[in-house]
């Protein structure tokens, strides 16, 4: 069988971002969505960068997820580049101030280019986003990520049961 072309192009800066990046890789797979993941350097592989920004749409990317620690330019640089959402993922590295440069790095684009930004660390909730982004033009997406927040429900609800079945609880 023929594998589906990817819809979401899911970057990171350097193979030390991988460990988080992965959590993207699994929600997307979670909802059934194709994606590719390559290491982009903003600040090494700047031809490389453009060239992957300049071209997404037009292979059949529909959002880029991209995570970066430290200065954090490579969702911001790639949004400017692409007009594809973008969604960056703050990744606290070995050469981070605690995580908040990288923040501060993505959420602080200037008007004209959006870069939605999702917790330090957090790449699980960008492949969320990204799935509901392309949900809102597929139904059949939709549902699944309608059953995913029934889900959620349903976990908050089982662990209130839990609580309330503790000794001395009433």
């Amino acid at each position: 069988m023929a594998k589906k072309k990817p819809i979401v192009g899911i970057i990171m800066g350097s193979k030390s971002d991988l460990p988080v990046m992965e959590q993207a890789a699994l929600a997307l797979d979670e909802f059934g969505i194709e994606y590719e993941i390559s290491i982009v350097s903003a600040h090494r592989t700047p031809d490389k960068m453009f060239e992957y920004a300049q071209s997404a749409a037009s292979r059949g990317l529909q959002v880029i997820i991209a995570g970066a620690g430290g200065a954090a330019h490579l969702p911001g640089m790639v949004a400017s580049i692409t007009p594809l959402p973008v969604i960056g993922v703050p990744i606290k590295s070995s050469n981070s101030i605690d995580g908040w440069d990288s923040v501060l790095s993505i959420l602080q684009m200037p008007n004209g280019v959006p870069v939605a930004t999702v917790a330090l660390n957090a790449a699980q909730n960008a492949g969320i986003l990204a799935a509901q982004i392309i949900a809102s033009s597929s139904p059949a997406l939709l549902k699944k990520i309608s059953v995913y927040k029934e889900k959620l429900k349903k976990k908050v609800d089982e662990m209130n049961r839990e609580i309330k079945r503790q000794p001395g609880k009433k």
